[in-house]
């Protein structure tokens, strides 16, 4: 569910026009919705029911600082994968003792900015990484509390560039190996281990590899615990995945995902944290661009839009689908009519969609890309010197612009010529 929908004939954001944000900050820009990602949020929280649990939001899906303030206002975590995020979540005033330091390529700058900081676990993926971070603890003088992520080798069926939990992908450390590097762990100073990560991909639509890979973590808390290690948390990452097509079958609720949890690890008394980033932030936010023309081509029509692949990259990068609706409602039973709908970039690949079918548009008519808010603004880029577009956030009948278009000028600014030049 999600707080987009047509009154009298016009798009909304809760209770807001489209067309009203559109007139005030331009086209293209991305719009959030309060009441959704507040109702997204609820749902894990409501879905984990009695266990102890952290919900993290996953700050590389949306990362504006006023969304996080939203969230961690609500009780939320953070999940971060750099010190830029860690760095954007304190700045939303949620705690160190809130944050969860995910990644496999943390560096020792990083660690010192979270050990400095605060910091609520470290998730380690790498031998050379657990010992770098216990050498940067030694020398602060303290104790970096950490989870081993490890790589259960589960597929999670999803699109192989954000599947991470096969042995052959880049994260974690392989779960066979597991019980020699926690004893490393449990050895080196400066170090605590406090629970065991998991994390299997991105835009997961069935629970069956979900359970696989917590199955297997199960059995390693026994193991381990066994040890001797005291195993209190268990973080199961995110990755449950939301329905980018209206007509397509929805994915498991949060509500069904709890009940798994539950029942597979529910009997060792851990705290679960989760990581949820694209089912929070996914639906909540949409990309309104406007037709700048409409093309004859040859065998095809093209609708060329003012958003293009710098702003909105997933169709390109993925070949992920979104929504793409009128912000003005069409009259019932209007004809439709296939189009390739694409941006200005000068790249054939900046394609949002080939053959969609959509009712007449015309120059200066608005669209919404639905289910745009996560891997939307944050995978943005300045290409063909684009300035990256605005973010607005929408609380019912108001909206603030919580990230400005810059200007030509300040994007010049940040250039600087040599003085040999």
């Amino acid at each position: 569910m999600d707080h987009f929908l047509y009154r009298n004939g016009t798009l909304h954001a809760e209770d807001v026009p489209l067309t009203e944000i559109a007139a005030a900050v331009g086209t293209p820009f991305y719009c959030y919705s309060s009441a959704t990602l507040t109702r997204h949020f609820k749902l894990f929280q409501e879905a984990l029911g009695d266990l102890p649990n952290l919900v993290c939001f996953a700050i590389k899906s949306l990362s504006n600082v006023a969304v996080l303030k939203l969230l961690g206002d609500l009780g939320a975590g953070m999940d971060v994968v750099s010190g830029g995020e860690y760095l954007r979540a304190k700045a939303a005033g949620v705690p160190g003792e809130r944050i969860v330091f995910s990644g496999v390529g943390k560096t020792r700058a990083e660690m010192r900015l979270a050990l400095e900081g605060g910091i609520r676990q470290f998730n380690v993926e790498s031998e050379p990484e657990l010992r770098a971070l216990s050498e940067i603890a030694t020398e602060l003088g303290v104790t970096a509390p950490i989870a081993l992520r490890v790589n259960p080798d589960v597929d999670a069926r999803t699109h192989e560039k954000i599947a991470t939990g096969k042995s052959e992908n880049k994260f974690g450390i392989p779960i066979a190996r597991a019980v020699e590097v926690y004893a490393e762990a449990a050895a080196l100073p400066g170090i605590e281990v406090v629970g065991i990560d998991v994390h299997i991909g991105s835009q997961l639509t069935e629970l069956e590899p979900f359970e696989l890979a917590f199955t297997k973590v199960a059995e390693l808390t026994e193991t381990l615990r066994a040890a001797g290690h005291d195993i209190r948390r268990l973080d199961l990452g995110g990755g449950l995945g939301i329905p980018y097509e209206r007509s397509n079958d929805a994915p498991p609720l949060p509500i069904e995902y709890g009940a798994m949890i539950r029942r597979v690890l529910g009997h060792l008394d851990c705290e679960i944290e989760i990581e949820p980033g694209r089912l929070i932030s996914g639906n909540a936010g949409v990309l309104v661009a406007g037709v700048v023309y409409v093309k004859s081509g040859e065998g095809r029509d093209f609708l060329i839009l003012d958003a293009a692949m710098n702003d909105l990259v997933r169709p390109s990068m993925y070949g992920a689908h979104h929504d793409i609706v009128p912000v003005v409602e069409p009259e019932a039973g209007v004809e439709k009519h296939p189009f390739d709908i694409v941006g200005p970039v000068c790249e054939t690949g900046d394609t949002f969609a080939r053959a969609r079918v959509m009712p007449p548009l015309k120059a200066g008519d608005l669209v919404a890309f639905r289910s745009a808010g996560a891997y939307g603004a944050v995978m943005a880029s300045e290409y063909n010197s684009r300035p990256l577009i605005p973010e607005v956030l929408v609380d019912g009948d108001r909206f603030a612009v919580i990230r400005a278009r810059p200007s030509f000028d300040e994007m010049l600014g940040r250039d600087t010529i040599p003085e040999w030049l």
